[in-house]
Protein backbone atom coordinates (compact mmCIF):
# COMPACT_ATOMS: atom_id res chain seq x y z
CA UNK A 1 0.00 0.00 0.00
CA UNK A 2 1.09 3.56 -0.36
CA UNK A 3 -0.43 6.91 2.03
CA UNK A 4 -0.61 9.87 -0.07
CA UNK A 5 -0.25 13.54 1.18
CA UNK A 6 -0.79 16.82 -0.77
CA UNK A 7 0.26 19.97 -0.37
CA UNK A 8 1.35 23.89 -1.29
CA UNK A 9 -2.54 24.54 -2.96
CA UNK A 10 -3.60 28.22 -1.81
CA UNK A 11 -4.98 31.38 -3.43
CA UNK A 12 -2.86 33.60 -6.17
CA UNK A 13 -4.37 35.76 -9.18
CA UNK A 14 -4.92 34.92 -12.56
CA UNK A 15 -1.40 34.29 -14.17
CA UNK A 16 0.20 33.06 -11.20
CA UNK A 17 2.47 30.15 -10.56
CA UNK A 18 1.52 27.24 -8.02
CA UNK A 19 2.93 24.34 -7.25
CA UNK A 20 1.49 21.29 -5.56
CA UNK A 21 3.20 18.12 -4.28
CA UNK A 22 2.28 15.17 -3.02
CA UNK A 23 4.47 13.35 -0.79
CA UNK A 24 4.07 9.22 -0.80
CA UNK A 25 4.88 6.53 2.41
CA UNK A 26 5.08 2.98 1.82
CA UNK A 27 5.86 0.57 -0.56
CA UNK A 28 8.09 1.13 -3.71
CA UNK A 29 6.94 4.54 -4.82
CA UNK A 30 8.58 4.26 -8.12
CA UNK A 31 6.63 0.81 -8.84
CA UNK A 32 3.52 3.44 -9.20
CA UNK A 33 2.31 5.25 -12.18
CA UNK A 34 1.30 8.63 -10.84
CA UNK A 35 -1.40 10.81 -11.92
CA UNK A 36 -3.11 14.63 -10.59
CA UNK A 37 -6.88 15.06 -11.13
CA UNK A 38 -8.52 18.05 -10.16
CA UNK A 39 -12.74 18.63 -9.11
CA UNK A 40 -13.93 21.66 -8.98
CA UNK A 41 -17.31 22.38 -7.14
CA UNK A 42 -20.24 20.92 -9.05
CA UNK A 43 -18.01 19.27 -11.75
CA UNK A 44 -16.81 15.94 -11.74
CA UNK A 45 -13.32 14.95 -11.18
CA UNK A 46 -10.93 15.05 -14.27
CA UNK A 47 -7.55 14.06 -15.12
CA UNK A 48 -4.92 16.33 -15.10
CA UNK A 49 -1.40 14.82 -15.95
CA UNK A 50 0.70 11.46 -15.50
CA UNK A 51 3.58 10.57 -15.17
CA UNK A 52 5.32 7.14 -15.86
CA UNK A 53 7.32 4.69 -12.92
CA UNK A 54 10.98 5.92 -14.18
CA UNK A 55 9.34 9.80 -15.36
CA UNK A 56 10.41 9.29 -18.64
CA UNK A 57 6.78 9.85 -20.17
CA UNK A 58 4.31 12.72 -19.23
CA UNK A 59 0.44 12.88 -20.16
CA UNK A 60 -1.55 16.14 -20.09
CA UNK A 61 -5.39 17.36 -20.11
CA UNK A 62 -5.33 19.69 -23.28
CA UNK A 63 -6.65 22.07 -21.11
CA UNK A 64 -3.58 22.43 -18.98
CA UNK A 65 -1.21 21.66 -21.95
CA UNK A 66 1.75 23.72 -21.84
CA UNK A 67 0.52 25.62 -18.77
CA UNK A 68 1.76 22.54 -16.43
CA UNK A 69 3.85 20.26 -15.52
CA UNK A 70 3.94 17.12 -13.69
CA UNK A 71 7.52 15.48 -12.36
CA UNK A 72 8.66 13.16 -9.73
CA UNK A 73 11.72 12.79 -7.73
CA UNK A 74 11.50 8.94 -6.73
CA UNK A 75 14.44 9.26 -4.23
CA UNK A 76 12.21 11.86 -2.13
CA UNK A 77 8.98 9.42 -3.11
CA UNK A 78 7.50 12.55 -4.17
CA UNK A 79 4.99 14.16 -7.43
CA UNK A 80 5.07 17.17 -8.29
CA UNK A 81 2.80 19.72 -10.20
CA UNK A 82 3.67 22.80 -11.53
CA UNK A 83 1.10 25.59 -12.37
CA UNK A 84 1.79 28.22 -14.35
CA UNK A 85 -0.64 30.70 -16.22
CA UNK A 86 -3.32 29.93 -14.31
CA UNK A 87 -6.86 30.77 -14.68
CA UNK A 88 -10.11 31.29 -12.77
CA UNK A 89 -11.46 27.71 -14.34
CA UNK A 90 -8.35 25.76 -12.81
CA UNK A 91 -9.90 26.58 -9.31
CA UNK A 92 -10.05 22.74 -7.90
CA UNK A 93 -9.63 20.74 -5.25
CA UNK A 94 -6.04 18.63 -6.80
CA UNK A 95 -5.75 15.32 -6.01
CA UNK A 96 -2.87 13.20 -6.32
CA UNK A 97 -3.28 9.30 -7.15
CA UNK A 98 -0.90 6.07 -7.58
CA UNK A 99 -1.59 3.29 -10.41
CA UNK A 100 0.15 0.36 -9.20
CA UNK A 101 -1.04 -1.91 -12.35
CA UNK A 102 -0.58 -1.23 -16.01
CA UNK A 103 0.31 2.06 -17.93
CA UNK A 104 -0.21 5.80 -17.67
CA UNK A 105 -4.14 6.45 -17.51
CA UNK A 106 -6.51 9.15 -17.81
CA UNK A 107 -8.94 7.56 -16.16
CA UNK A 108 -9.76 7.67 -12.24
CA UNK A 109 -10.68 4.10 -12.26
CA UNK A 110 -7.30 2.53 -13.22
CA UNK A 111 -5.50 4.25 -10.08
CA UNK A 112 -5.63 2.79 -6.96
CA UNK A 113 -4.66 5.16 -4.13
CA UNK A 114 -5.63 8.61 -3.50
CA UNK A 115 -4.51 11.53 -1.77
CA UNK A 116 -7.42 13.49 0.30
CA UNK A 117 -6.38 16.68 -1.62
CA UNK A 118 -5.75 20.30 -1.39
CA UNK A 119 -7.20 23.51 -2.43
CA UNK A 120 -6.08 25.55 -5.50
CA UNK A 121 -7.99 28.77 -6.03
CA UNK A 122 -7.16 31.40 -9.07
CA UNK A 123 -9.13 34.79 -8.11
CA UNK A 124 -9.88 36.96 -11.31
Amino acid sequence: QVQLVESGGGLVQTGGSMRVSCAASGRSFSSYVMGWFRQAPGKEREFVAAITRNGGSTYYADSVKGRFTISRDNAKNTVYLQMNSLKPEDTAVYYCAAKSRGIASMSANGYDYWGQGTQATVSS
